[in-house]
């Protein structure tokens, strides 16, 4: 316990340039404490002291700000800052050097049993508001938006923002991104297309006759401008 617990002021000291020194870090940082008070709630939940295991969380969450389940398993050097409205789920994993932000939630979606809350990787961080729902894996090194909700897997040293979470970048550079190629509007289209080619295919040999659009066919103008085009010019003309 003592030696997660100097891991985690560690983190704290590397990750904060506002740290100064470690025992204000020790005495004042709640993110400190509440990760102290999970690994002695984690100790009793493995005793079968599920209860008691409970009532230190809520305890701790009262005196931090900060709820993490009990059954959370949190390695040592792990960084909360702030803090202030974090929630660790039952079945979360939160690996070292990882940093978390004010307001991350580690969750489920309602809809899963068994492992239902992410696993977060290495040096991953959790911007400020970042919803992470589900029983995937943020990979190694990944950097998580602000008020980002992410509900699918995060490869490693990626960079996810946005509401559903899209990945924007994989190591700085712009990855050619899945959905791009697969747009359902743009495949309905590249579809209908090849119909009507087919179509205008089989007319043309029946009738021998060409079928070409011309520009107002391609470009109707409304009945309504056309008619205001046409006295705009009456009226030019009249002058």
């Amino acid at each position: 316990m003592f030696k997660r617990l100097r891991a985690d002021i560690e983190a704290a000291k590397n990750n904060d340039p506002a740290a100064r020194n470690k025992f204000e870090i020790w005495l004042t940082y709640s993110g400190v404490h509440a990760l102290s008070w999970h690994r002695f709630a984690n100790r009793l939940y493995k005793m079968h002291l599920k209860l008691l295991a409970r009532m230190v969380s809520q305890l701790a969450k009262f005196l931090t700000g900060i709820e993490i389940h009990p059954a959370a398993k949190i390695e040592g050097g792990v960084f909360i800052d702030h803090g202030m409205g974090v929630v660790i789920g039952e079945t979360a994993e939160v690996k070292s050097g990882v940093v978390i932000y004010q307001g991350v939630t580690l969750g489920g979606t309602g809809k899963e049993k068994g492992k239902r809350h992410p696993t977060i990787e290495k040096n991953v961080i959790l911007s400020a508001g970042a919803k992470v729902l589900g029983g995937f894996t943020v990979g190694e090194g990944a950097k998580i938006g602000a008020g980002a909700v992410v509900l699918k897997e995060v490869p490693p040293h990626a960079t996810v923002v946005g509401v559903p979470g899209r990945v924007v970048r994989i190591r700085g550079e712009k990855p050619d991104l899945l959905q791009e190629k697969t747009d359902p509007n743009a495949e309905e289209i590249r579809a209908l297309k090849c119909r009507i080619h087919k179509l205008e295919a089989a007319l043309e040999k029946l009738t021998g006759e060409k079928f070409e659009c011309t520009k107002e066919e391609l470009f109707p103008v409304p009945a309504e401008r056309e008619k205001d085009e046409n006295n705009a010019s009456e009226e030019n003309g009249n002058e």
